[in-house]
């Protein structure tokens, strides 16, 4: 049994013992601890950094079967984040979210979702061939933003689909708001069935009293979060937390030992044990200071006139928590979209956002961001309201998401993912059977996914949004002069 201490790092140490060993290295990676890499990187890097990226050599454990020193630091992970086991992510939340649903669903079993889910979860439904059963989130009409899925959608879904194995929600949202996870545990569990959550801008929860509640410690039975958006630790470095006896363990790491690499990088696994004990030892303290200078953006830009910032003014069961760390900017009182405003931050006044929409700029304050940076960007948007206070308001009118009575699936996501596909004009597509998944932005929900009938009323709300400045992803013609169907 492993004696818990938060301020050991047992990956980072048995790295340092590594390094630290002079010996003749005839094991990948080719590099040969920097000796062989370019020097454009060993330039810029310096060659230190190349010590640390090293196999699975002696002492240093095994990812997908940890006895070791990945063990201890799963442990540790665990007791930190509220869970009662830890998975180390190397292929970010993406293979947390595919692992999850594998471990839950199977060919033809039914997994309730958001329609708003990460297109992660859409890749997972096909890996699985499962059937998804979609519920359309709150959506905020006044903002334009889509929130959470609510209690009362969750219970007449499973009312409808009893025969579900298992019910996954975001939480919280790109734009940091959490929906009312508790109430909707409650329910899922009333069926015996497990709640995933997918938390992966949510790492951060639960390490002080102005942030919102963690999902495990609200019912989650299993949580996805990434690590590197919001704590310290390096791109593609995520967790993946289960709290219940209603997760197979074992089914669950057979699953990421399907999805995850054979070769995991060091690094990566080093930054994850860096960043748990900085959280356990001093996540309080450098969640308050975060929280001040998230707050002292927000009442800096919210006093900038023709600016406004999103606030929780009356919370919904969809919208019950908002992520004092995150802000978003509303733009269109200066005339200007999120995009425009975006290119001009970027460009001209050296503030970069997280995420640009059609009326909003969202912006990430976490443990890494400086008091300069707040200076920056307050500055940033006083210069821009400065430069645009003659201009008229941007007059933008919301587009309501269509129903999901508009579409119909046809097969599901795999059987469209693994049939023949051939590109059709739009006017062509109308009955036909979508291989593509297609979402607009805003509001930010896939109004197509494999294996759905394209319906008329689904083209007319996707061209809306085009004409209205909005963007569309996932599908291969970015102007939808054509779709991809399944061809028959």
């Amino acid at each position: 049994m492993y004696v818990l201490n938060q301020f050991e790092t047992p990956i980072v140490d048995a790295l340092q013992e590594w390094i630290s060993k002079y010996h003749a290295p005839f094991y990948t990676p080719g590099h040969k601890r920097g000796s062989g890499m370019n020097p454009l990187l060993k330039n810029d890097w310096g060659t230190q950094v190349f010590g640390w990226d090293l196999p699975e050599l002696p002492g240093l454990d095994n990812l997908h079967a940890p006895s070791g020193i990945i063990a201890a630091a799963q442990v540790l992970a665990a007791e930190v984040f509220g869970a009662q086991q830890t998975w180390f992510l190397v292929n970010g939340s993406t293979a947390g979210v595919i692992a999850a649903i594998l471990a839950t669903c199977g060919e033809g079993e039914k997994i309730i979702l958001p329609r708003n889910i990460h297109s992660s979860a859409i890749s997972g439904i096909i890996h699985a061939g499962a059937v998804p059963i979609f519920i359309d989130p709150e959506y905020d009409r006044a903002v334009d933003i889509t929130h959470s899925i609510t209690p009362e959608s969750v219970k007449f879904a499973l009312q409808q689909h009893p025969d579900a194995k298992a019910v996954m929600m975001v939480y919280p949202t790109y734009y940091g708001v959490g929906g009312d996870l508790a109430a909707i545990a409650e329910i899922v569990h009333s069926y015996d069935l497990p709640l995933l959550v997918d938390e992966a801008h949510g790492a951060h929860f639960g390490f002080h009293a102005d942030l919102p509640p963690a999902a495990v410690t609200m019912g989650a039975d299993l949580a996805i979060q990434s690590t590197h958006k919001l704590l310290g630790a390096l791109t593609q470095s995520a967790m993946l937390h289960v709290n219940s006896h209603r997760i197979d363990r074992d089914r669950l790491s057979r699953s990421l030992r399907l999805i995850q690499t054979t070769s995991p990088s060091y690094l990566l696994l080093a930054s994850l044990d860096a960043a748990r004990q900085q959280m356990a030892v001093d996540g309080e303290e450098l969640m308050s200071r975060t929280i001040e200078l998230a707050t002292s953006a927000r009442s800096q830009i919210a006093q900038i006139d023709r600016l406004a910032v999103m606030e929780l003014d009356t919370p919904t069961s969809g919208s019950k928590y908002l992520d004092p760390t995150r802000l978003t900017v509303t733009v269109t009182g200066l005339n200007l979209t999120g995009f425009a405003a975006d290119e001009i931050l970027t460009e001209q006044l050296g503030v970069v956002a997280e995420l640009p929409s059609l009326r909003h700029l969202t912006f990430i304050i976490s443990l890494g961001n400086t008091s300069a940076d707040i200076d920056r960007l307050v500055a940033a948007f006083t210069q821009l309201a400065a430069n645009y206070a003659n201009s008229q308001p941007l007059k933008l009118r919301s587009i309501d998401p269509p129903a999901r009575l508009l579409t119909k699936m046809a097969m599901t996501p795999r059987q469209a993912d693994r049939s023949r596909h051939t590109s059709v004009s739009i006017e062509d597509a109308i009955g036909k059977i979508s291989a593509e998944s297609i979402c607009p932005y805003p509001p930010g929900i896939p109004v197509l996914v494999p294996g759905e009938t394209i319906a008329i009323e689904a083209l007319d709300y996707l061209r809306q949004v085009l004409d209205f400045g909005g963007e569309i992803v996932g599908c291969s013609d970015p102007d939808l002069a054509t779709i991809k169907v399944v061809d028959r």
